[in-house]
Order: C-alpha cells, then sequence, then structure tokens
C-alpha cells in the first residue's frame, strides 16, 4: 500500500474529511474484497499531512492572468508539498481546489506525483451523463479556465463565466458559512445560489472542498442528486482517485 501525503489546512473541516475518507474507504474496500483478518484490524494507508495556514494563503492570492503574482502564493504550497516528499509519501492530494488553479507552478521542483482534483471529478461529471455543468467554488477557482477545459476534454461543457457579482456572492457564502462546516442555514443559501444559477438538467460542481458539507449524507459519494440537482462532490471523487493509486499494486 502506497503512502498518501495530504497537503490540507484549506480548510481544515474538509482535511479532516480527506484523512476520514481515504481510511474509512481502504477498510471498506478490503472488507468487500474479503481480506478482514478474524481477530485483528484492517491496514490502514499510511499518512503524512502537512497543514497550510489558510490565513496566509488568502492574503497571498495574486491577480489573474499575472504569474508573478502569484510566486509567494504557489511558494507555500510547494514547501509544503517537499514537506510531504521528503516523509517518504508516494504521491500527495491537496485537500482543497483553489490551489489546483496553480497546480502547473505549485508542482515544479516536486518529483513527487500530486493527484489533480480537476480530473478525478471530470471523470466523475461525465458518468453523470450530463452534458453541461456549473461550476461553484472561490473567487480563483470561478475565474480560472482549468475546470472548463479538463471537463471539455470529458465532453462536458462547462457554464459561462459569471458576472463578478455572482463570483464574489460565492465567495462570500463560503467564507461566511462554510469554513468551519456547513449549517442549515449554509445548505439553504447553497440551494438558492443553484436554483438561481443551474440550467435544467447540469450538473452542479461543488467545486470547494467545503461546499459537499452541506450534505452530510453524501459526504462519500462522488455523484448524487438531492433536492432537484445532480451533484457532483469533488472532494469523495479526489479520495477515490488516492485510494485506487494507494492500493493499486503496479511498482510505482
Amino acid at each position: 500500500m502506497k503512502k498518501i501525503g495530504i497537503l490540507g489546512g484549506v480548510g481544515w473541516a474538509s482535511t479532516l474529511d480527506y484523512y476520514r475518507g481515504l481510511c474509512a474507504g481502504s477498510w471498506a474496500r478490503q472488507t468487500a474484497a474479503g481480506d478482514h483478518a478474524e481477530g485483528g484490524p484492517l491496514p490502514s494507508p499510511r499518512i503524512t499531512i502537512d497543514s497550510v495556514n489558510q490565513a496566509q494563503t488568502r492574503s497571498l492570492r495574486g491577480i489573474a492572468g499575472d504569474e508573478a503574482s502569484w510566486a509567494a502564493f504557489d511558494a507555500v504550497f510547494r514547501d509544503a508539498l517537499l514537506v510531504l516528499q521528503g516523509a517518504g509519501c508516494d504521491f500527495a492530494v491537496i485537500a482543497s481546489n483553489t490551489p489546483h488553479a496553480r497546480l502547473h507552478a505549485i508542482r515544479r521542483g516536486v518529483d513527487m506525483p500530486v493527484l489533480s482534483i480537476f480530473d478525478a471529478t471530470a471523470g466523475v461529471t461525465a458518468q453523470s451523463k450530463c452534458t453541461t455543468a456549473l461550476v461553484i467554488g472561490t473567487r480563483v477557482t470561478m475565474q480560472a479556465s482549468n475546470y472548463a477545459e479538463v471537463l471539455a476534454a470529458h465532453g462536458v461543457q462547462a457554464n459561462a463565466p459569471l458576472a463578478e457579482s455572482e463570483i464574489s456572492e460565492a465567495q462570500a457564502m463560503i467564507d461566511e458559512d462554510f469554513h468551519g462546516g456547513a449549517s442549515a442555514t449554509a445548505r439553504a443559501r447553497l440551494l438558492r445560489f443553484c436554483r438561481k444559477h443551474a440550467a435544467p438538467g447540469c450538473a452542479v460542481i461543488l467545486a470547494c472542498t467545503e461546499l459537499p458539507l452541506a450534505f452530510p449524507d453524501h459526504i462519500d459519494d462522488a455523484q448524487f442528486e438531492a433536492e432537484g440537482f445532480i451533484f457532483i462532490n469533488p472532494s469523495a471523487a479526489h479520495v477515490t482517485a488516492a485510494l485506487d493509486r494507494a492500493l493499486a499494486n503496479d511498482p510505482d
């Protein structure tokens, strides 16, 4: 079983869920395969977590289209990945959507593989049979073209970029209602946003790792239906991809 690195802290609530999902998912797969040894626990994947300071990373966000302005932001995440690499992790996941928009720069100089949340999410969205998708996330995620490009490669068209006021609405919702978990008020606010912006029949991608916390009954489901919407849970899709790699028998 390969050792997993989790780059967490953005934010802490979803980092906890990644750890739980990886451990619980590993046990579930081994139990289903009949690997349970009577009288003893199943082996859990070895995991190292390096948690960054979200207040710091938020303050270091750059300007869309200005590569140089992101240098300090990229460096914080790169340094954390290097810590995980030095701890002997075979690969890593960043437990957050936002820094994936900078993954091309963050992983420069990092030899350890870093699994993309975009790739994992796009695969699940394509399996939903939806041909269009609404991406909801932080300002960085919604301004970037990463999700649209990866979804297009899987035959799914992302929504046209929302107006700046609507992106600000999504960012405020995350900041005010989701950083420490998700209340009934947070869920209601998210559903109002979906009703306002999601076209009928499109997949709604909860592209901030805190947003799926609004649906605790589906926290491990990469795809689920609720309140008349088809939701895609990138966190669950990412955890599944990490388990696939950790439990694979290939040498790398």
